[in-house]
C-alpha cells in the first residue's frame, strides 16, 4: 500500500481498530494526501465492533467506504446469515493479496488463550490481479451502486510463469461453485488430498467423497487447529471422526495454537489458497475467493509448508470420540445437527 500511486482496493471481513488496524488507517491517509484513491469495503457483520469514528475519519480524509450490507435495500432479498468473507487487497491492478488474513492484532500472532496464530496469505503479480480487481468490482457495485474506473490493462507476468485461476464464489453464483470446487479437487486427487481448514463440519456429500478418496487409496488429509474460536464447531468435528477413521481420512490437529490458514493441495499438480473453509457456511452462505496454482514450484513451496505444519499435528483416532463420556457424544451428535449454520 505505501508503494501504491494510483489506486487502493481493500475488501475485508473483520477490520478492526487496534495497532495494525490504526496502523492500516494511517497509511490509507497519507495515501490519500498524496493523490491515491482509496475504496474500503467491509462486511458489516463481521466488523460489528469496528468504531464509526474509524470510518468516518478514513472517509473525511478522502476515502470511498462501503458496508456490504448495511443500507442496502437489495440486501433484504438475501438472509442475514450471508457474509462477505474475502479478504483481499489489490494495488494499482498491479499487486494483489488473498487468503486467510483480515485487518487485527490477533493475525500478527496473537490469538486464542495468547497463543500463536498460523494463517496463509497469497502475493499475486501479473495478469492474475485481474481477476481478484473483478471480483472485488462486483462486491464494490453491490454495496455502493457504482463502477470506479480502474485499470484493467492486461499486465506483463512480472516473473516465472504461474498459471493462476482466481475463483470467487457465493450464494449468488448460479451453481454452487465453492461445494463444486471442493467436490472437483476431493473426486480428482489421485494421489493425496490435503486439506487445512479452521472449521471442518461438511455436509454429506463432502464427507461421501472423502471416504470415497480414500477408499480408492489417496492420502487424505484434514488439518484442523486443537484450539477454537467456535465451541460448537470444535464439538461438530469430533463427530466425523469415527467416519473418516474407518474409511482411512486422517484428521490431523495442529497444536502450537489457532490455525487458521485455507489451503488445498492436490496430488503435485494444483494448490489452492483462499478464503473458504470446510464447511456449509463457506459452501452456501458466505462470498469467498480462491486462487488456484499449477505450477510446479508454487506446488512444492505450498508442500513443504503443510509437512512442516503436519509435523506440529496430532492425529486423532477413534478413541478421541469413543473413549469419552456418553455426555460428550451425545452433545457431539446434536451440535452436528446445526451443521448447516456452523
Amino acid at each position: 500500500m505505501e508503494n501504491a500511486t494510483s489506486y487502493i482496493l481493500l475488501e475485508f471481513y473483520i477490520i478492526r481498530s487496534d495497532k495494525i488496524g490504526q496502523r492500516i488507517k494511517t497509511i490509507l491517509e497519507q495515501k490519500l494526501s498524496e493523490g491515491v484513491q482509496v475504496w474500503f469495503l467491509y462486511d458489516d457483520v463481521g466488523s460489528v465492533g469496528l468504531p464509526r469514528a474509524y470510518l468516518t475519519e478514513l472517509a473525511k480524509a478522502g476515502a470511498k467506504v462501503a458496508s456490504f450490507g448495511d443500507g442496502n435495500i437489495r440486501r433484504r432479498r438475501f438472509q442475514i446469515n450471508f457474509r462477505n468473507h474475502r479478504k483481499l487487497l489489490v494495488c494499482d491492478g498491479k499487486i494483489g493479496f488473498v487468503g486467510g488474513i483480515n485487518l487485527g492484532d490477533e493475525y500478527l500472532g496473537t490469538a486464542i488463550d495468547q497463543e500463536p496464530w498460523r494463517d496463509t496469505h497469497c502475493r499475486i503479480e501479473g495478469p492474475a490481479v485481474t481477476g481478484l480487481q473483478l471480483a472485488w468490482l462486483e462486491d464494490w457495485n453491490w454495496a455502493s451502486n457504482q463502477f470506479p474506473d480502474l485499470d484493467w490493462a492486461p499486465k506483463d507476468k512480472v516473473r516465472g510463469d504461474e498459471r493462476v485461476l482466481v475463483l470467487p464464489t457465493g450464494p449468488a453464483d448460479t451453481w454452487e461453485t465453492c461445494t463444486l470446487f471442493f467436490l472437483n479437487c476431493i473426486n480428482n486427487a489421485q494421489s493425496r488430498i490435503w486439506i487445512a481448514s479452521p472449521y471442518f463440519v461438511p455436509d454429506v456429500q463432502i464427507v461421501n467423497a472423502l471416504q470415497l478418496a480414500a477408499l480408492r487409496g489417496v492420502d487424505v488429509r484434514i488439518m484442523i487447529p486443537e484450539k477454537s474460536d467456535s465451541l460448537l464447531v470444535r464439538l461438530a468435528a469430533y463427530s466425523y471422526l469415527v467416519q473418516a477413521s474407518q474409511a482411512g481420512i486422517g484428521i490431523y490437529r495442529y497444536q502450537p495454537g489457532f490455525m487458521h490458514q485455507k489451503v488445498v493441495l492436490v496430488d503435485d499438480h494444483y494448490a489452492a489458497v483462499g478464503t473458504a473453509n470446510l464447511d456449509n457456511r463457506s459452501m452456501r452462505l458466505n462470498f469467498e475467493i480462491i486462487a488456484i496454482v499449477t505450477s510446479e514450484p508454487f506446488v512444492s513451496e505450498v508442500d513443504t509448508m503443510l509437512t512442516e505444519d503436519l509435523s506440529h499435528c496430532r492425529k486423532m483416532t477413534e478413541e478421541d470420540y469413543e473413549g469419552r463420556s456418553i455426555m460428550f457424544r451425545l452433545t457431539c451428535r446434536a451440535v452436528r445437527l446445526l451443521a448447516p449454520l456452523l
